[in-house]
C-alpha cells in the first residue's frame, strides 16, 4: 500500500499549483522588506554603483594594507577606480590604480561622480 499512497501524494502535490505560487510571493515580500532595514549611505552608494554600467572613481579615506594578494593596498586621499563584481561580498569593491587591481573595503572609500 505504500507505493500507491506515495503515488497519490505526488498527484495531489502536482495538481495544486497554488502552493508553488504562494511560496515565492512570501519570499518576495520578505526580501522586499529587507533593504528598508539597512538604509545607510554605504548601501545607497553600492546600489548606485551596481546600477551604473561602468566604473566610478572613489577617494580613499584611510590607509589600508592589503591582507593578501587579492586585495589592493590604499593610501589616504588617493583617487582610484572602483566597480562591483556580481557575487562579491557587498562590503568590498574591486579597485584599480594604474595596472594594479584588487579588492578594497568599501568603508575606506568615498564614492565620487
Amino acid at each position: 500500500s505504500f507505493p500507491s499512497t506515495f503515488l497519490s501524494n505526488n498527484n495531489q502535490s502536482s495538481s495544486t499549483p497554488v502552493q508553488s505560487v504562494s511560496t515565492p510571493s512570501v519570499l518576495a515580500s520578505a526580501s522586499a522588506s529587507l533593504p528598508s532595514v539597512s538604509n545607510s549611505i554605504v548601501t545607497s552608494g553600492i546600489s548606485e554603483l551596481k546600477s551604473s554600467s561602468g566604473n566610478r572613481k572613489a577617494r580613499v579615506l584611510y590607509d589600508y594594507d592589503a591582507a593578501n594578494s587579492s586585495e589592493l593596498s590604499l593610501l589616504a586621499d588617493e583617487v582610484i577606480t572602483v566597480y562591483s563584481i556580481p557575487g562579491m561580498d557587498s562590503d568590498w569593491l574591486m579597485g584599480e590604480r594604474g595596472n594594479q587591481k584588487g579588492k578594497v573595503p568599501i568603508t575606506y572609500l568615498e564614492l565620487l561622480n
